[in-house]
């Protein structure tokens, strides 16, 4: 929020103590005139310095109920309001009544805070519920298959796949676990950023090589165009955007499909884009693709655990990067990334 100075404040006091010296002034003349037309002369019988003490109360008391009505009782709401916060109420919603522009914006300001902090209290409880469901079913499957393997009437075969039943699903557990811890680590960015200059293209194509085993088994068909790029950033955080999303397009693309992969470098950035003949996405799931945990195809939800796109965001946006998807049900779907100055040392 943008801030001000408290110029209209000091005015309004100002104006208010000017007002309300003149009111008094004119009232005690006005009570004068009317004792004095009642015949009563004992007020100005007093001494001078008790009639200046009688106006000096009368006005004081005027000034505190102008302060307490425009200052004292809109921060006592507001403390009130906090204290429900604390406790954990974010519906707290305060109305200000006060005419001054200074607390009329600390009541928007505190509005906004409980909003924003709502909202993180309710990611956080999402996220909990989420990595507990997400950790909970492997270790499920595990605890099962190793609870069939204590029995011993079980076959050489049947064991075997029991055995590669918990391998897979600690597998997925280690995945699980190795994406959150990383994730936290580049939200928070407390991983140490250490800025090497290598070839973008090459590591696209080791990306490329280390799915090997994937791709090969459906028979996927690659169409590859790098145009040769020489980037200045941390290797290994832009390792997992290129690994993710392929491993991403193999698993979306169909048995003997086709996955395209272009690199361009001009104009002061690298733009590359990973294109497959998937079965595409509507336009809901577009709009949350790169949400923690969320998976639109949930044909695929045992392949994965919605935290791999959620992670390639926060690398692209630590690089001052933007990524893009495009998509067609039915068509497929493209992820385009923009990279600025690929040789600069200001990225990532």
């Amino acid at each position: 929020m943008k801030k001000r100075p408290l110029k209209s404040m000091r005015l309004y006091f100002s104006i208010m103590v000017v007002s309300v010296v003149i009111l008094t002034i004119v009232l005690a003349g006005l009570i004068t005139f009317f004792l004095d037309w009642m015949n009563v002369t004992w007020l100005s019988n007093l001494n001078l310095m008790l009639q200046i003490a009688l106006y000096c109360t009368f006005l004081g008391i005027l000034i505190a109920a102008i302060f307490n009505k425009s200052i004292i009782t809109p921060i006592k709401k507001l403390s009130n309001a906090s204290c429900e916060v604390a406790k954990g109420d974010f519906t707290v919603n305060p109305v200000c009544k006060s005419n001054l522009n200074e607390m009329k914006e600390l009541f928007e300001n505190f509005r906004i805070m409980v909003a924003e902090l709502g909202a993180t209290e309710t990611l956080r409880n999402d996220f909990v519920m989420n990595v507990s469901h997400e950790i909970k079913t492997p270790i499920n499957a595990i605890e099962g298959y190793a609870t069939l393997l204590q029995d011993k009437n079980q076959t050489e075969a049947e064991k075997d796949e029991y055995i590669s039943k918990i391998i897979y699903n600690t597998k997925r557990l280690s995945s699980l676990v190795g994406n959150i811890l990383m994730l936290s680590k580049v939200e928070s960015q407390n991983i140490p950023l250490k800025k090497t200059l290598y070839a973008l293209d090459e590591q696209i194509r080791q990306a490329i090589v280390s799915l090997e085993s994937k791709w090969l088994d459906k028979e996927i068909e690659f169409d590859v165009e790098l145009d040769s790029v020489k980037y200045t950033g941390v290797e290994t955080l832009m390792y997992h955007v290129w690994s993710n999303l392929l491993d991403n397009a193999i698993k979306f693309t169909p048995r003997q499909g086709l996955i395209s992969i272009q690199l361009k470098n001009g104009g002061g950035q690298a733009v590359c884009s990973i294109s497959d003949t998937g079965p595409g996405m509507p336009e809901e799931t577009k709009a949350h693709i790169f949400d923690k945990f969320y998976q639109g195809d949930t044909s695929h939800q045992s392949e994965g655990n919605g935290l791999g796109l959620a992670l390639v965001k926060q690398i692209v946006d630590i690089g001052k990067g933007t990524i893009e998807v495009s998509s067609t049900v039915g068509k497929g779907s493209i992820f385009t990334i923009t990279l600025p100055n690929p040789a600069s040392n200001n990225i990532l």
